[in-house]
């Protein structure tokens, strides 16, 4: 057992301060830590350590943002073609449903993977706490996943055609929450690269999510009208994509918490999600009905929002290790700073050394 949850069954009980376990756990080559010192050369530290611990998620955390996305914006689309769509958008409805119900089971299967056992994401429903990200995430999935499978069912049982467009509604409603309750939960950490954006990753993580459905469906074929509307839905997906990416860049340059976003392997993968990204927008803008072009914009846009997420993911594992990103954040009041008004670490002289 060496992901930090379970107690050591060579020890058997908890006693002592932290039960005296230490955690064995290989440190990954992406996972690096970020080495500022040279970049804020007068940055005071607490003898170069890391002030908070990273977390624990594996890699099928990036992976549940991605998949949960992706459900989530297919449900959007299938309730806009419900509500809004002819006849002719039957099928992208129907295709939208189902891609949203199988990702809302892959989700669910992602999630219990990293908390090691079922029984935990069932505590997690024993309380509903509005002030939690997590909670309300949770309660969420459940509803969605639901709502999903009631309504991709009820195209297999005659006479629920009623029932079930009210369900893919529902799930389109709960699909916004899905898409973006992950850029909340991560930017309510300390985790510095978090949350020094922590005003736009949901919406990242919502354009995104609007991305990577429209880029899975134009990987099927569909008529026309319903390539029109997935085409749509990615052009402005993808370009809401973009501009928030530049805006966290440009926020905060040179700044140490923006470092896993400029340098390493995570830095690598939210350059690639922009640049793959950006192809596949680009693809998406040429007047053609190419079924090539249209696979192409399709496995671009899957792969650039693959990457924005992992990039995201190990950016945060990075910078929780930097010990200069920690202090930096706290002494700019982006910290407790924002909430009580009294910074948690003074510069010199205890005099207080934040920006407005």
């Amino acid at each position: 057992m060496t992901d930090g949850r379970h107690i050591d069954p060579a020890l058997g009980t908890l006693s002592g301060e932290g039960s005296h376990q230490l955690v064995r756990r290989t440190p990954q080559p992406f996972e690096a830590p970020v080495d500022t010192s040279r970049e804020f050369p007068g940055e005071v530290t607490y003898y170069d350590r890391p002030v908070i611990k990273k977390s624990v998620w594996s890699w099928t955390i990036p992976a549940y943002y991605y998949v949960g996305g992706l459900s989530g914006g297919s449900a959007v689309l299938g309730a806009a073609a419900t509500l809004f769509g002819s006849r002719h958008m039957r099928d992208l409805a129907v295709r939208s449903r189902w891609i949203a119900t199988i990702g809302a089971g892959v989700s669910s299967v992602l999630l219990i993977h990293d908390l090691g056992r079922p029984s935990r994401f069932l505590y997690m429903l024993r309380v509903f706490r509005p002030t939690s990200p997590m909670s309300v995430g949770s309660w969420i999935l459940v509803a969605f996943s639901t709502t999903a499978g009631v309504s991709a069912a009820s195209g297999l049982v005659p006479g629920l055609r009623r029932a079930g467009d009210l369900a893919a509604i529902a799930s389109g409603v709960l699909g916004l929450g899905l898409s973006g309750y992950t850029g909340v939960l991560v930017g309510n950490t300390v985790v510095p690269v978090w949350h020094r954006s922590h005003r736009w990753l949901p919406a990242l993580f919502m354009a995104s999510a609007a991305s990577s459905a429209a880029s899975l469906l134009q990987l099927f074929p569909l008529r026309p009208a319903e390539l029109r509307a997935a085409r749509m839905l990615g052009i402005a997906g993808q370009a809401a994509d973009i501009a928030i990416s530049k805006v966290i860049e440009h926020s905060a340059p040179g700044d140490a918490a923006s470092a896993p976003l400029r340098e390493g392997f995570s830095g690598f993968l939210w350059k690639a999600g922009g640049i793959l990204t950006a192809g596949s927008l680009l693809c998406s803008l040429i007047p053609s009905r190419s079924p090539l072009l249209r696979r192409c914009a399709g496995t671009l846009g899957t792969a650039g929002a693959l990457c924005l997420r992992f990039g995201i993911h190990y950016a945060g594992q990075r910078s929780a290790t930097d010990p200069r990103a920690t202090f930096q954040q706290q002494r700019r009041g982006h910290g407790a700073y924002a909430v009580t008004g009294h910074a948690a670490v003074v510069g010199p002289a205890e005099q207080r050394a934040f920006e407005p």
